[in-house]
């Protein structure tokens, strides 16, 4: 009876139509082309959303790799084998399967009236007469859970899902799941074919895996409030980020206009020096201009008195007064006329020059994304103790060594792109660097404390490098200066270098503006500068 049950049941999906995901009949049959496995292709993007940051998508069941395109899901092939079955198995039972959903029947006897019960233990629907049977048959049914239809159908209770019947033995359920094999089979099956296999009861291996799951869904809210916080905090380091850059503009901004107001007030007075230059040259032209119209008028009047009608008549007196004014007018006409004080002055105006500031950088500054920084790239063991060295290419230097030169009692110099001449005393005590113009007037020195020495180089930018050597404590430290006028402003101070410092006679020269080249004793290093 129980025989002619199962057949008359709607028969539930095949193994090989469920979907390993979601564990129901397959909804758009989709599969993975490298490996073959199929699934729902709603369970794939699902499956897909947790791992958006990858090209590719690893199946859920061997692992193997499935290359993504632009489309991701979308483009998945569909199984059409699989999606043929499905179609099948939908015509054949989707009938009969809402059918039994909408009127159960009693699935406890061979009679199949509609049922008013359900027995949890005997997993059955139960129509009037099993129920009453169930009921009184206490030495056979005492402890059975039954729960009425109508309770189920209000949603009071549930009786969740139908065991499984075993495919082998039909009259029992697959309540046991063998671990070895990972399938659910019933007690027959345990016995017969998974001897020494770990087997697990179906509700405790339900339990297990329902408590796996309660454990990754409480992960999962501890991850996404993890992960909301750390969204508010991205925002509140945004809101740094911009405040910070906001100082930056505001840094430029004051830069900007302390140099154009610098700029505003020494072209305001290189224009009015000019204009002064200008009166002066227009006063002297006036002067000229003038001292010839004076000229102009007293040799007129001398011409007026001279050149009188009554020349005839002039005797005595007024013959030595014509006489005189005769004289006077020869010797104003014989007075050479200046026509190089004019033209001296056009030239002297013409010689006048503009000359450009000695600081020809017009930039503002630069922005650096680091600490500064320096970086020995390259130590090299020289043959001999140095005494000298000078730049000979962008990354080579050449080295004078004590034996093969002689050198005068200066030590090093080195001069700028304007002239001007930045000088190092170097291991004399004290130390100290000091820059000087053509004419030998000094800036203020910076003077090293004491047991520390001092070597500078400068660059192709006139940007003043100096090193500071501590013997004592085997360590270097790089400043770099600007020129401001003849005296030097600190603008960096670099990480400290230690070095092998066995001699306190050192060399430093700049090989382009991120490149130094720094020798001692019988070491040379070139130390990359990063600002």
């Amino acid at each position: 009876m129980a025989e002619k049950t199962e057949e008359e049941k709607a028969p539930s999906p095949p193994e090989n139509l469920t979907c390993p995901l979601c564990l129901d009949i397959f909804d758009e049959a989709t599969i993975l082309t490298l490996c073959g496995h199929t699934f729902c292709r709603k369970c794939l993007k699902n499956y897909d959303l947790s791992h958006q940051g990858l090209d590719h998508m690893i199946c859920p069941l061997c692992r193997n790799i499935t290359k993504l395109t632009a489309n991701r899901v979308d483009d998945f092939l569909t199984d059409m084998a699989v999606k043929g079955l499905v179609d099948d198995y939908h015509a054949k039972c989707g009938e009969m399967n809402a059918v039994l959903e909408l009127c159960p029947r009693c699935t406890a006897c061979r009679f199949h009236e509609d049922a008013v019960s359900f027995c949890k233990t005997c997993n059955l629907y139960m129509c009037t007469n099993c129920d009453y049977s169930h009921n009184q048959l206490t030495s056979l049914f005492e402890g059975h859970e039954i729960v009425s239809l109508q309770d189920i159908i209000n949603g009071k209770v549930t009786i969740g899902h139908l065991s499984e019947k075993c495919c082998i033995h039909k009259q029992e359920n697959k309540d046991m799941f063998c671990e070895d094999c990972k399938v659910h089979v019933c007690f027959k099956c345990v016995i017969v074919g998974h001897q020494n296999h770990k087997i697990k009861n179906q509700a405790d291996f339900e339990q297990e895996l329902q408590l796996k799951v309660n454990e990754l869904v409480e992960r999962c809210a501890s991850k996404k409030s993890e992960l909301e916080k750390n969204i508010q905090n991205v925002e509140v380091q945004r809101h740094e980020v911009y405040t910070a850059m906001q100082k930056l503009l505001d840094d430029v901004s004051q830069a900007y206009s302390i140099k154009a107001k610098e700029l505003e007030e020494n072209h305001r007075n290189l224009i009015e020096r000019i204009n002064a230059v200008k009166r002066s040259f227009d006063d002297d032209l006036n002067v000229l201009k003038s001292n010839d119209r004076t000229r102009i008028k007293s040799i007129y009047s001398s011409v007026t008195l001279v050149a009188n009608d009554r020349l005839g008549r002039l005797e005595t007196d007024s013959l030595s007064a014509h006489t005189l004014l005769c004289e006077e007018l020869d010797a104003m006409l014989k007075e050479a006329t200046d026509h190089t004080s004019a033209a001296a002055i056009t030239k002297k105006a013409q010689e006048e020059r503009f000359k450009p500031a000695d600081d020809t950088r017009l930039d503002l500054g630069s922005i650096s994304e680091s600490v500064p920084n320096l970086q020995v790239i390259l130590c090299v063991d020289l043959r001999e103790r140095m005494s000298g060295m000078t730049p000979y290419s962008g990354d080579s230097v050449a080295i004078g060594y004590l034996d093969k030169h002689e050198h005068n009692a200066t030590r090093q110099v080195s001069s700028t792109r304007s002239g001007l001449i930045v000088t190092s005393s170097c291991n004399i005590n004290p130390s100290v660097v000091t820059v000087y113009d053509r004419d030998g007037n000094a800036g203020e020195s910076v003077r090293a404390p004491d047991h520390v020495c001092m070597f500078a180089a400068v660059d192709e930018q006139d940007i003043v490098y100096v090193a500071s050597v501590d013997s004592k404590n085997e360590n270097v430290v790089f400043r770099l200066y600007d020129l401001d006028g003849l005296n030097l402003k600190e603008r960096v101070e670099f990480n400290v270098l230690n070095l092998k410092l066995r001699y306190t006679w050192c060399y430093l020269v700049s090989l382009s503006p991120d490149m130094l080249a720094f020798a001692c004793d019988k070491e040379l290093y070139f130390i990359k500068v990063s600002l």
